[in-house]
């Protein structure tokens, strides 16, 4: 962080001058990091009995500019750089929350940004079913297709003979419940 210095009516020796660049570090890595990319801009002006002290500096488009009044030069200017150490730690927050996007492969299962990707496709050992001897079926069931919201009696007439299963909403849960046919004719309902 590149610091500049004004003084009006106010003089620093070189030792006050390092003793003010030592605060400011701080201030510099937060913004910064390692780079020396930043500028603050230091004024010190004298009115009667106080002494005022306003520090700006850019960074992310942003003008942050805070001011400090003590009775004493050092008190003033170590308010204001902790007022802009303050608003450094808002505005990177706001910076870094509105410009990250989570990578898809890096989310939780059930995260709503990966349920837009599509399934992967699994190989499943079909096994013989039947009298015949005809391969199983898996058919799968889509993120994207919409189920219809209905009580467990209206699945059962909405089946008729010619299904095995019915995915549909309850409506008092919300839940997604798979209402399956069985051999013997009597039905599973498997709830989520």
């Amino acid at each position: 962080m590149r610091i500049t210095y004004t003084g009006r009516q106010v003089e620093l020796a070189p030792a006050q001058i390092k003793k003010l660049e030592a605060q400011c570090v701080k201030l510099g890595k937060m913004l910064d990091g390692q780079k020396s990319e930043c500028e603050a801009r230091i004024v010190l002006s004298h009115e009667r009995h106080l002494h005022k002290a306003e520090v700006t500096v850019k960074y992310h488009d942003h003008s942050m500019v805070s001011l400090a009044d003590d009775s004493d030069l050092f008190t003033a200017i170590h308010g204001a750089i902790e007022k802009l150490e303050k608003q450094a730690i808002k505005v990177r927050a706001k910076w870094r929350d509105s410009k990250r996007v989570p990578r898809k492969e890096n989310l939780p299962v059930g995260h709503p940004a990966k349920a837009a990707a599509p399934p992967a496709k699994v190989k499943v050992k079909t096994a013989t079913h039947g009298k015949n001897g005809a391969k199983a079926r898996v058919n799968h069931i889509g993120e994207g297709q919409v189920r219809k919201s209905m009580t467990l009696e209206e699945a059962i007439a909405a089946m008729g003979g010619d299904r095995d299963y019915l995915t549909f909403l309850d409506p008092k849960t919300g839940a997604v419940n798979v209402l399956v046919r069985r051999r013997d004719g009597h039905f599973d309902l498997v709830e989520a």
